[in-house]
């Protein structure tokens, strides 16, 4: 009775039980029988409810095939099962799903590289199926973990190491595709998948030997030459694709990982790999995104703000490459932000290496390696310059405009309380040093600007400091200044064709491009043509000038003559060159004769440069006259010899030679007629006082505080110092009073003169400084004369640094006379 009841369960099996072990050989390497299979297919299309038995049958089979390592037959339940996962579309699919997945996962434990990969490659299989609805309770927390470890497989053996790593990459890939889509899956964005998913995509990229290559927008192949995948190739691909999917809300954790890799495994020095990184990223992220990467890279040099020098420029380099794409599209907001943090670590590297540098002096030992520091922290300050100019060069006007006004407002001027970093601390050298490099990248930032009008690129917050440094007693900083105004002045790209300071024979074969000047134009010049001829008066007289400040001088006059010049400006351009060349010839500051024979040949250039441009031809002739001369008499009055190497310097200047030297009368008489003004050349030019020396290099703070202090101090001085000595000799000059008289109607001559012929501008701005100076002069004494009135309580007085209190009394108070009855 019981073999009967044993020989008849065999047919009594559930059909499923029967058509999935029909499928199974009896030799796994005859492989899946294609007759059975197609049995069971149809049997679960035809019946889809039975889905769930079979995979769940599928599944009991292979967990046992692969305890008992029957890897044939595990590999034909796999092959199975990805026949009716792709055959099967149904609702009843999704517990069929989660067979599949749990064989998967079984396949991914195992030890064996093979099945790993067995189990990779059905899960990309299942990856590609786009279904029809989303699932509620699936998670792929499991795979992202394996495939990550999968990822930085170290087996043995190369050749499987490589077969891991890049099932491991196609595994996240899978991953990626399957989820990034789905709104309920949105929980693969979250810190702690992105920390696992990112960082093995980085670490097989490093592998890549090509760098380049990965900085480029195309996808690379991932099949090498001799055919076998490449892992470097694979992960960019995957990289790129995660990126690109990335929505407005997951870009700070999928750059983040990004970042804290690079750290970890220190590829910020060198940082080739950390700049691929961020290219890639920038080319795959959608547009609109690009200053959420820029914002977390600007935090992260902020949490390296104390870190070693290499490092923090290898990231400022890394934002240079990511500002330099992001500034071809959009921005957002972070503009100034990003120039705020960059100027920042500007100042820090400056104190970083002022501090380095007094630690060195103060010690007593000279090390080897005494400018390593100092030459590493310049390679931090030159990356942030080369990062504002590139930045700032790459947007348009309107906002460059208001970054060229932010720069300014950071450059420490003397004098001047509304500069945001403070001097003190840093000292003259410090200072000097952050003057230079946010000169240098202001003129990388004007570099290419073209503005309509003079007054919208040169508004008065950014002339006036401008200006104002271009007094101070360092030529590079005046040389700094003078380029950016060539910048923003020289709106037709001349420049090149004026480069050098030389005496240009035929100024119409440079072919220069002009325009007519427009009414703003003509407006701006009325109201700061005289600050521009005065500071470039000021700037041909400082002692340490060189070859390069003339060169630039010279570029400064031809691009006003080209830009702004009508028939007004041309005459006050020539009345300053005059005032130049007679400033020259009396040396009443005692200038080296270096600098006087090289402001004679500034003049000389100059004119020759004029003359021509207004193509009046008495006038080049007059020019050509005397410069002929000079080159016979006088070469080291003309350009091309005295800024020549060991040019013979004369002792003394022949003031009587009337001929080398330009004449206001004869220019006049050239210029007589319609069109120019040529009266006005006989009032010479005066550079108009104003404010500005004193908010230069002049007097620092402590030398105007010290003075300060010395006067209060001395203000009651000795009655000895007041005696002065009569002699026969003072009683002579105090009767005789006709030299006095003769000066006081030759000064009263010239006032009247220049009130009669002179510009209303010049006047305008002449009592405007006069006006200014009686204000301070005024304000200075109410400060010292003006005290509080006396109170009974007592006054408080200070006496050799002691506070004493002295009581008042009533019937001495002096009341008014309103108040008394």
């Amino acid at each position: 009775m019981p073999a009967g009841v044993c020989g008849c369960c065999g047919p009594l099996r559930p059909r499923y039980k029967r058509l999935v072990d029909n499928i199974f050989p009896e030799d796994p390497k005859d492989g899946l029988s294609k007759s059975d299979m197609e049995k069971l297919t149809f049997y679960a299309v035809s019946a889809p409810e039975k889905l769930d038995r079979i995979g769940a049958y599928l599944a009991e089979r292979l967990s046992r095939d692969v305890v008992r390592h029957r890897y044939g037959y595990v590999v034909i339940a796999m092959e199975a099962l990805d026949q009716l996962l792709m055959a099967c579309h149904s609702q009843s699919i999704k517990p069929f799903v989660e067979s599949f997945l749990h064989m998967v996962a079984k396949l991914l434990e195992s030890r064996e590289p093979d099945l790993q990969v067995l189990g990779t490659n059905s899960f990309v299989k299942f990856a590609n199926i786009e279904e029809d609805t989303p699932s509620y309770h699936r998670r792929y927390d499991f795979f992202v973990s394996q495939f990550s470890a999968m990822c930085h497989s170290t087996h043995e053996d190369t050749e499987t190491r490589t077969r891991i790593r890049v099932a491991g990459i196609k595994g996240l890939q899978g991953v990626v595709r399957k989820t990034v889509n789905d709104e309920l899956q949105a929980i693969i964005w979250e810190p702690q998948h992105m920390d696992k998913l990112i960082p093995s995509m980085l670490f097989n990229m490093q592998d890549s030997e090509d760098l380049d290559r990965a900085g480029h927008p195309s996808t690379p192949s991932v099949v090498g030459q001799d055919g076998e995948e490449n892992p470097a190739a694979l992960a960019e691909s995957c990289f790129r694709e995660l990126l690109g999917r990335a929505a407005y809300g997951n870009m700070n954790n999928a750059v983040r990982p990004v970042l804290v890799h690079l750290d970890n495994h220190h590829l910020w020095d060198p940082n080739e790999f950390a700049v691929s990184c961020f290219r890639i990223i920038m080319y795959s992220i959608q547009a609109q995104h690009s200053h959420h990467v820029i914002q977390q890279v600007l935090n992260h040099l902020d949490y390296h703000n104390k870190t070693t020098p290499r490092v923090r420029a290898g990231i400022v380099q890394v934002l240079l490459e990511t500002v330099a794409i992001a500034a071809k599209g959009s921005v957002g907001p972070t503009v100034l932000e990003v120039f705020n943090t960059l100027l920042k670590h500007l100042r820090m590297s400056v104190d970083f290496e002022l501090g380095e540098s007094s630690r060195r002096n103060s010690s007593t030992s000279v090390s080897s390696g005494r400018g390593g520091k100092e030459s590493e922290e310049r390679i931090v300050q030159n990356a942030i310059i080369q990062t504002i100019g590139f930045f700032g060069g790459n947007l348009p006007d309107y906002q460059r405009a208001e970054v060229m006004m932010f720069i300014m407002g950071k450059v420490p001027v003397y004098g001047t309380p509304c500069h945001t970093l403070d001097t003190v601390k840093i000292g003259h050298q410090g200072t000097k040093r952050i003057q230079t490099m946010l000169l240098s990248s202001l003129i990388m930032v004007t570099s290419g600007f073209k503005s309509k009008s003079m007054a919208a690129a040169l508004p008065p917050p950014f002339l006036d400091p401008l200006f104002s440094i271009s007094l101070m007693e360092d030529s590079e900083l005046r040389q700094l200044v003078l380029e950016i105004l060539h910048n923003i002045i020289d709106r037709h790209d001349n420049r090149a064709k004026l480069r050098g300071i030389r005496i240009i024979p035929n100024v119409a074969a440079l072919k220069i491009k002009r325009e007519k000047i427009s009414k703003q134009d003509v407006a701006f010049m009325k109201k700061h043509g005289q600050q521009l001829y005065r500071h470039i008066y000021l700037g041909c007289k400082e002692e340490d000038n060189v070859h390069k400040n003339f060169e630039l001088l010279f570029t400064t006059l031809a691009i006003l003559t080209i830009e702004l010049a009508n028939e007004e400006v041309v005459i006050d351009l020539i009345r300053l060159a005059i005032a130049l060349q007679d400033m020259a010839l009396a040396n009443e500051e005692n200038m080296p004769m270096f600098i006087r024979c090289g402001i004679n040949a500034l003049v000389a250039a100059y004119l020759n440069f004029l003359s021509q441009m207004i193509a009046n031809p008495p006038f080049c002739q007059h020019v050509s006259k005397v410069i002929e001369l000079r080159n016979m008499d006088a070469p080291y009055l003309l350009p091309e010899h005295i800024f020549r190497d060991k040019c013979p310097i004369p002792e003394a200047l022949d003031k009587e030679d009337r001929q080398l030297y330009f004449q206001t009368a004869d220019m006049a008489e050239c210029l007589a007629g319609p069109g120019y003004n040529a009266e006005r050349l006989s009032i010479p030019y005066v550079p108009q006082v104003t404010d500005e020396d004193r908010l230069t290099r002049r007097k620092s703070f402590v030398d105007t505080i010290s003075l300060q202090v010395d006067i209060i101090s001395n203000s009651l001085p000795d009655k000895s110092q007041l005696a002065e000595e009569i002699t026969f000799e003072t009683l002579k000059k105090a009767i005789d009073t006709t030299g006095l008289e003769e000066q006081e109607r030759e000064k009263r001559r010239q006032v009247m003169e220049k009130f009669q012929k002179a510009p209303f501008e010049e006047i305008a701005a002449h009592c405007e400084s006069k006006a200014n100076m009686l204000h301070d002069r005024l304000a200075q004494i109410f400060e010292l004369t003006i005290r509080p009135p006396p109170s009974p309580s007592g006054v408080v007085s200070i006496s050799a640094g002691h506070t004493q209190h002295q009581s008042v009394p009533v019937y001495e108070m002096k009341f008014p006379d309103l108040c008394v009855y």
